[in-house]
């Protein structure tokens, strides 16, 4: 079993992997279904802070540039930084939801990989959702503060968070480019 720091170490080398997909464009686990994007509404959001980050890294380069040791580490901590924030997107494009003949594989990045079979929904819906207050039993997997479809399952299913810890959830939220579409494939599968 992985410690916590190899789960961090695995968490940035799939990180930097889905980068390198992102520049491919190719995605990860799709083959056998059909995908459902999730990340569209954010590349704006992504741009922005990537933008934020090079000016910081501008603007501390210059404000270091009589201290090289100083100067130096923190180029990396800056580059790395930028890395991060596009790599992070770059997860949630390449890792979509896949909805196959016998699960809907729910994903956000490289932190949430829960396969739900099918026989456990119990009801599907499209619902716009804003706010999240915890709940025992549900996971709400919002991009940009929203989700768009409700999944409330007749058997619970076993997540299992990014550091490794399982809990039971029998209702999940998620957002979903096309929010209609998922609805109705999951409502003829």
């Amino acid at each position: 079993m992985l410690g916590t720091m190899g789960l961090l170490a695995r968490h940035e080398a799939r990180l930097y992997g889905s980068l390198l997909l992102w520049l491919a464009r190719r995605s990860q686990g799709t083959a056998g279904g059909r995908a459902f994007g999730y990340m569209r509404g954010q590349g704006a959001t992504t741009v922005g802070l990537a933008f934020v980050c090079v000016v910081e890294t501008i603007g501390v380069s210059a404000m270091l540039r009589d201290m090289p040791t100083a100067h130096d580490v923190l180029l990396v901590v800056d580059v790395y930084s930028v890395l991060l924030v596009v790599g992070l997107h770059a997860a949630c494009v390449v890792r979509p939801h896949v909805l196959t003949p016998r699960t809907l594989r729910v994903r956000y990045g490289v932190h949430v990989d829960l396969c739900v079979p099918l026989a456990a929904i119990s009801a599907v819906r499209r619902e716009t959702r804003s706010t999240h207050v915890r709940e025992d039993g549900a996971l709400d997997l919002a991009v940009g503060s929203q989700t768009s479809v409700t999944l409330e399952l007749a058997e619970p299913v076993t997540h299992r968070s990014f550091l490794g810890r399982r809990r039971q959830v029998s209702v999940v939220r998620l957002h979903a480019d096309d929010p209609q579409g998922l609805v109705q494939a999951l409502t003829r599968a």
